[in-house]
């Protein structure tokens, strides 16, 4: 990945004239839609000197991954046309403002898509980071259109496709036999009726996305759970289904991944994923999920044994108290990832119960834990920071608190822990900043090294110091 910002327009052939014939990936954080369409035109380069460019631009690119600013016809059909060996096309953009006719994306753009036929993964997404709005001149006819040349896709994720109803995405299902992941956001039109009869496709979904889709019920989920070797299932933002559906997802026995946030879910109901699903599963994501207190981690831990859970979001649930996080440390699960940021209830006896957690015996204490998310929980006072300090939490890597607890005392722990990423802004720990989450992603989390362990025995005295003088002044 690199920044193409540098580049004026008539230089830009120089710039591409340097990359690699082998070259069979790039990945660009933000490029003009205008230098993209430019870029595999026919003609780019051939004012130059026939010694700096090569007649076809990037001529084995098999990946490509492109954040634009506007998703337009013509640079769908420039890509789909130049890149005859592409087989992973992800593009995603985020406009300031409306665009116009010529400067977006329409049915005969989705119709170019795949000209080559050798395409496996497509990834289309609107953003709303400036600006709430979608592909409004993309409706069923261009799925259609579109389906029609990718029979042979494996992958698919469409985000912002507000004008596409049940038909168009039903066809994409029915058309695509080979397809295994599927990714929706914001399909506001998306119903149940769209998975109504799944079970008679030859599909085998193994990964299934429906963020912000509204209009799921139940139903939905009871029918996608015909398809047993679904590993990943994200229904973050469907805010109608509820205990009924985690029945469904009880019988899926290769379940690694489930986000439910913003659910009507209830302890009871994720009592259901006990004993089976909840062994296999790891990651597990109910922020938001009003209804649920403290008796969820029992609901969910008691009696369970040979737990392979990593990661586990408890954010912004009202009702969760120190007494549940006490209940987590007693069941031992070797978690690497806790969030409960905007907990009310989360305080200074939390932080205390999982500095003593003891995953293995032979193993420090709390050392299971790579990151931690505290922020805005009501109850974090200076006190927790003591048990932040060395020998607590060994292989701690991202932090998150709330920085106007003590400004100090959170500076002086970043100093003390060169290795720890301390956030106290509210952002996001450890996500990418391209972060496609259709695939299920674990942070790789290397071992110190024989430096960074000397670093840290060597621990700076007068860091330590600080936080102590921070302390007193509290």
């Amino acid at each position: 990945m690199f920044d193409v910002s540098f580049s004026a327009g008539h230089n830009n052939s120089r710039v591409w004239a340097l990359a690699s014939e082998k070259l069979t990936s790039l990945e660009i954080g933000y490029i003009p839609s205008v230098m993209v369409a430019e870029l595999f035109s026919p003609n780019f380069g051939f004012h130059q000197s026939l010694n700096c460019i090569q007649p076809s631009i990037l001529p084995n690119i098999h990946k490509l991954c492109l954040s634009v600013d506007y998703i337009t016809d013509a640079m769908v059909g420039k890509i789909s046309k130049g890149l005859n060996s592409l087989t992973h096309l992800d593009l995603r953009d985020a406009p300031m403002s409306e665009p116009g006719v010529t400067s977006d994306l329409t049915n005969s753009g989705l119709q170019q898509i795949n000209q080559h036929g050798k395409l496996k993964h497509l990834s289309l997404v609107r953003t709303q980071e400036f600006l709430s709005t979608y592909f409004r001149r993309v409706n069923d006819l261009g799925l259609l259109l579109m389906a029609d040349k990718c029979k042979t896709m494996e992958s698919i994720f469409l985000g912002g496709f507000c004008r596409v109803t049940d038909t168009g995405f039903k066809t994409i299902l029915h058309s695509c036999s080979k397809l295994y992941k599927l990714r929706v956001s914001h399909g506001t039109q998306l119903t149940d009726l769209v998975f109504h009869d799944i079970s008679a496709t030859s599909l085998s979904l193994t990964h299934v996305s429906l963020r912000r889709c509204t209009l799921l019920t139940n139903h939905a989920v009871t029918s996608l759970a015909s398809n047993k070797d679904l590993k990943v299932l994200d229904l973050r933002d469907c805010r109608n289904l509820g205990d009924e559906a985690l029945q469904a997802i009880s019988t899926l026995p290769k379940l690694k991944a489930l986000l439910l946030d913003g659910s009507d879910i209830s302890d009871v109901g994720l009592s259901y994923l006990r004993p089976g699903v909840i062994s296999s599963l790891i990651s597990l994501s109910v922020r938001g999920c009003k209804k649920l207190t403290d008796k969820c981690i029992s609901a969910l831990f008691d009696g369970s044994s040979n737990l392979e859970l990593q990661e586990l979001d408890l954010s912004n649930l009202p009702n969760l108290s120190d007494n549940a996080v006490l209940l987590l440390a007693k069941s031992r699960v070797p978690i690497l990832e806790l969030r409960m940021r905007q907990c009310p209830l989360i305080g200074d006896t939390s932080v205390m119960a999982l500095a003593s957690m003891v995953v293995d015996e032979e193993r420090w204490h709390g050392n299971s834990l790579r990151l931690l998310d505290l922020f805005n929980c009501g109850g974090i006072t200076p006190l927790s920071f003591r048990w932040l300090k060395k020998p607590y939490f060994p292989r701690l890597r991202w932090l998150g608190v709330t920085g106007s607890v003590n400004r100090d005392m959170v500076d002086a722990l970043a100093r003390s822990r060169p290795f720890l990423r301390v956030s106290r802004r509210g952002e996001e720990l450890g996500v990418e900043e391209w972060d496609n989450s259709d695939d299920f992603y674990m942070h790789d989390y290397d071992e110190m090294d024989e430096f960074e362990r000397w670093l840290l025995d060597g621990e700076d005295e007068n860091a330590d110091e600080e936080m102590v003088n921070a302390e007193a002044m509290e």
